[in-house]
């Protein structure tokens, strides 16, 4: 193959970058969203650095927020008697010229002005109202400012509101139940599905090729049409509202995988097998000893594919827990998209942010296994 030259390499480069920035937008605006206010995350035009405002309040430098901006003259003054005395309203000029005797401290603001409100931070000075003023064009500083607070606030809010179940259940309980899932599940996936497809590879029995030929039709039957099959099952054996609808199954060997680590096998040279048995190995000892160590590449895939599927399964976990204290984190997400009414997007994204980290932190460290996994999967036989 002619290789590439400087122009040409330099042009694959740059749609390499371009392709790569379009697939990382989703993700960079959920990881800044997650560290914006409230009030920031859905504005048009759209920003990606969260920002601060300061204005100075009562001659106190204060973080605000920012409401509108004035569309027409009035004025801003303190009430100190009647029924709205001790607050500060604003007043068109003919209702502040009717009210005087009731307003101190009063200024004209004009149009264009900004209506600010003081900040309060959740769990910080809810006690009381926070104060606002109205300020003119430049008096409001901005700053960048990124609120790692909301990660805390989302996982300690994550678990509260009224749910399925009992009440309040830590994140951790959420996380925990899924590495729970996770790991079992792929247990089962790399035990179950090496087994079957050593035998479909490299023994040799009556109706082995229908037999293999009906497990890959299995992979054209979607899952819808086995929901309800499968919840009868599972609630005849009394494990609907617990995990193992989600873990046991994975014992039982899927038609993908089996298909994957077949040709894998197929790649190893049967002398190896040959010489074992020559040797008075058994099969399973040749399975063992032999295939499994020269297999950890697709191993490997196999173990990926099901943990990243276990994680971000969402259907199981609906149909099949529930309990709150047995939601995974795809669920529990859900749940608490469901209390917050989808409001709160700053912790929605900050605890979608936590759920889908270790899945990229995986994939980063093994994604030398994952290629050479599957570059290495043949397609004997």
């Amino acid at each position: 193959m002619k290789p590439h030259g400087p122009v040409s390499r330099t042009f694959i480069y740059l749609m390499l970058i371009v392709a790569s920035g379009l697939f990382l937008t989703p993700f960079v605006w959920l990881v800044s969203t997650s560290l914006k206010p409230v009030e920031q995350t859905m504005v048009l035009p759209p920003t990606f650095l969260p920002r601060a405002h300061y204005v100075e309040i009562d001659g106190r430098r204060m973080e605000v927020v920012i409401d509108y901006t004035m569309n027409q003259p009035g004025v801003v003054a303190d009430v100190v008697s009647g029924p709205d005395a001790g607050k500060r309203v604003f007043l068109l000029p003919d209702q502040a010229i009717a009210r005087a005797a009731e307003l101190n401290g009063a200024h004209r603001v004009a149009a264009g002005w900004t209506h600010v409100t003081e900040r309060l931070e959740q769990g910080a000075g809810r006690e009381r109202q926070p104060r606002w003023d109205i300020v003119p064009p430049g008096a409001v500083q901005s700053e960048i400012k990124f609120r790692w607070s909301n990660y805390p606030n989302a996982l300690a809010s994550m678990g509260g509101g009224a749910a399925a179940g009992s009440g309040n259940v830590s994140f951790w309980v959420f996380l925990s139940n899924t590495l729970i899932v996770c790991v079992l599940g792929v247990i089962g996936t790399v035990l179950s599905n090496a087994i079957v497809a050593y035998g479909f590879a490299r023994l040799r029995w009556r109706g082995r090729d229908a037999f293999f030929a009906l497990t890959l039709a299995t992979l054209m039957v979607p899952f819808p049409v086995l929901m309800v099959p499968l919840y009868g099952v599972f609630r005849e054996l009394g494990w609907i509202g617990t995990l193992m609808p989600l873990w046991v199954p994975a014992f039982f060997g899927s038609a993908f995988n089996i298909f994957l680590m077949r040709q894998f096998f197929l790649t190893i040279p049967e002398e190896l097998s040959e010489a074992a048995r020559i040797d008075g190995s058994s099969e399973w000892r040749i399975f063992w000893r032999i295939i499994l160590p020269l297999s950890k590449p697709v191993l490997a895939v196999a173990a990926l594919f099901h943990f990243l599927y276990a994680w971000n399964d969402f259907m199981g976990p609906f149909l099949y827990l529930t309990r709150k204290e047995t939601f995974t984190l795809s669920i529990a997400l859900q749940n608490y998209q469901s209390q917050t009414g989808g409001v709160q997007w700053h912790y929605l994204m900050a605890a979608s942010t936590v759920t889908v980290l270790p899945i990229i932190v995986l994939f980063f460290f093994a994604q030398r296994t994952f290629i050479q996994g599957i570059a290495t999967t043949g397609s004997k036989g």
